[in-house]
């Protein structure tokens, strides 16, 4: 089930003591209200590699990283250095800054889809979702903005769009949590999106909470997962006029995003320390009474918060790509042809994300607020025998891979935008990273360095530097990026936080567009 490598006593009894009382948990809270299928179990995942993938050779034009892979240090956070940028191989074509980037953004056609932060996006000159031309990529423009009260109220990690029936979707999110309004329009006309439910979900809001949300493969459901205490809820779209809430329960102890099977009926919803497999089959084919229920369950230690899944397949056999947001797990890819067997295949860290260097990584961090070098949304150039994935990967930009070897995954390219340093909430009212800059400590790592100190892999001393006393009020020192970065031909759409939309181009030396490509981002 997992490689096998040689470790101490305590790393091992640490690590084991951790995912089975986490995995506990989760799977206590999972016998709530989902059923449990006969030949559920847990998969414990105790020895993940701490690998980080080779290096990209920066070809002619790069302005490269100038320590270790993914890493901004603290004195080119100090000098004012990251205000220039790195990049590698991916190039700025275009940049809209706007009000910020919110959480999440979406892309389709040739228009990109920024998602909003409450209240900051109410107080710009055109609230709720910014609608940006990206006809001309080298010249992005904002050019009007959706209003309804999901997309004013913040859309977190809701803002979600179902290219196979031209649909834009979200749900309100205030902060963290949310529920209740939701939103659906039609966006044929990418430039000109149509709402389409100006009765349930929009004048009176809908039994539902959320954090999280996204399409069935077919458009014909919307799930919206919450946080604590792990809430799902399953919206039926398939007349987006009237959308009506078709099921709920409760699944684990934390739910975050999921990737969903390309037939619909199996979710991989990501938990506090790994991801739930669940079946959702009879929601699919609109079972009269449907239940929902726990296949599986995949756990590790290494990293905390895992984000979403992407479904693919490699030679026909299915697999998962899955990230997480924080903890420096990294992104993790799983054979699940057997979904109750499944296969850890290969894992992507960044030199950053090693437990090794975790310390230098807080001492970085400190005074950029809560996140550091996480991934947190990828996307694949296809469904099928993928070639590339690129992940939004906070503090350390906008990175890319090639995969089509999960035995020899390698970068190949990276952008990490300029720093808005010092940028206020007059400036950027609709970024997450000023509303989050309240503090300076870079929390969301303290587990997993906790853990590499108990390991005797990082040093408490060696975690202290220049930016040690930034404990109150953040600098924006680096952007961060949640973003997926959704391929279009040999570019990537995105936003940052700070930065707003970019358009990025990809060096022809690293990749070339596969002829059936088709960003996937689960």
């Amino acid at each position: 089930m997992t490689r096998t490598r040689t470790r101490t006593p305590l790393t091992v009894k640490w690590r084991y003591l951790t995912v089975v009382a986490i995995g506990s948990v989760i799977a206590l809270f999972g016998s709530l209200a989902v059923a449990p299928d006969a030949n559920a179990a847990n998969h414990f995942f105790g020895d993940i590699s701490d690998v980080a993938v080779d290096r990209a050779d920066c070809g002619p034009g790069s302005s490269p990283e100038r320590a270790l892979q993914g890493q901004v240090t603290a004195e080119d956070r100090n000098s004012g250095r990251s205000r220039r940028g790195y990049h590698c191989n991916l190039s700025e074509l275009g940049n809209v800054r706007g009000a910020g980037g919110g959480i999440t953004s979406v892309t389709y056609d040739h228009c990109s889809y920024t998602g909003s932060l409450f209240p900051g996006n109410n107080l710009v000159r055109q609230p709720g979702v910014q609608v940006v031309d990206v006809a001309d990529p080298s010249a992005p423009k904002v050019v009007g903005s959706l209003t309804a009260p999901a997309m004013r109220g913040g859309t977190w990690e809701t803002l979600k769009v179902n290219e196979k029936r031209k649909l834009l979707a979200a749900t309100s999110v205030p902060l963290l949590w949310g529920g209740g309004y939701f939103a659906v329009y039609d966006i044929s006309d990418c430039e000109h999106p149509r709402l389409l439910n100006r009765g349930p979900g929009t004048a009176t809001p809908l039994p539902f909470t959320s954090h999280e949300g996204g399409w069935s493969p077919d458009g014909r459901t919307y799930w919206a997962s919450g946080v604590f205490p792990g809430h799902l809820s399953a919206i039926d779209v398939s007349n987006p006029a009237s959308p009506r809430v078709i099921w709920q329960g409760l699944h684990s102890f934390l739910g975050h995003g999921f990737g969903i099977s390309p037939d619909g009926k199996r979710m991989y919803l990501s938990n506090m320390a790994g991801i739930t497999v669940l079946d959702i089959s009879s929601i699919q084919r609109r079972a009269r009474f449907p239940q929902v229920r726990h296949v599986a369950a995949y756990l590790w230690p290494d990293g905390q918060l895992n984000q979403h899944s992407i479904p693919v397949t490699y030679h026909g056999r299915p697999h998962i790509i899955t990230a997480d947001e924080g903890g420096s797990g990294g992104v993790k890819v799983f054979d699940v042809t057997r979904v109750n067997k499944p296969k850890y295949k290969a894992q992507i860290k960044l030199e950053i994300n090693l437990p090794e260097n975790l310390d230098t990584n807080l001492r970085d961090s400190m005074g950029n607020s809560l996140f550091s070098s996480n991934p947190h949304y990828c996307a694949a150039d296809r469904p099928d025998d993928p070639t590339t994935l690129a992940c939004s990967w906070e503090s350390s930009g906008i990175r890319v891979f090639d995969i089509r070897d999960l035995s020899k995954i390698r970068e190949i390219a990276y952008f990490n935008p300029p720093a808005q340093k010092n940028a206020t909430i007059v400036d950027l009212p609709n970024s997450a990273h000023v509303l989050g800059s309240i503090i300076g400590v870079p929390a969301i790592e303290f587990l997993s360095l906790g853990m590499s100190i108990v390991n005797g892999k990082a040093k408490l001393n060696d975690a202290l530097g220049p930016r040690s006393g930034m404990v109150v009020g953040g600098d924006m020192s680096t952007d961060w990026c949640f973003s997926p970065p959704e391929f279009h031909g040999d570019q990537l759409w995105t936003t940052c936080s700070d930065g707003g939309f970019y358009a990025l181009q990809l060096s022809p030396d690293v990749y070339t567009p596969p002829a059936d490509q088709e960003s996937v981002s689960g």
